[in-house]
């Protein structure tokens, strides 16, 4: 029996790097990928400042859907963790 093929997995992470995106189309395309994603899986994001704007717009948007971790700062930029919890 063929067991349907997904390429979807709850545990995986998706590299994304905001500071490849003319500032005019970030926000929206944060968004839209935090959107798609399923409950498990994490978006890694890199960007070169630290978005505190973005942080609160994501915190009021999606509430306690989307847990915000802070992996690294530097002056090069910023890595955060965003979880999709169920």
């Amino acid at each position: 029996m063929n067991q349907p093929h997904s390429h979807q997995r709850a545990d995986q992470r998706y590299a994304f790097d905001a500071s490849g995106i003319a500032k005019r189309f970030r926000h929206a395309a944060i968004f839209g990928a935090l959107s798609a994603l399923e409950p498990g899986e994490t978006m890694a994001f890199f960007n070169d400042h630290d978005p505190l704007p973005l942080l609160a717009q994501i915190e009021q948007h999606f509430g306690n859907k989307v847990r915000i971790e802070y992996v690294s700062r530097s002056p090069e930029g910023v890595q955060i963790d965003f979880h999709v919890v169920a």
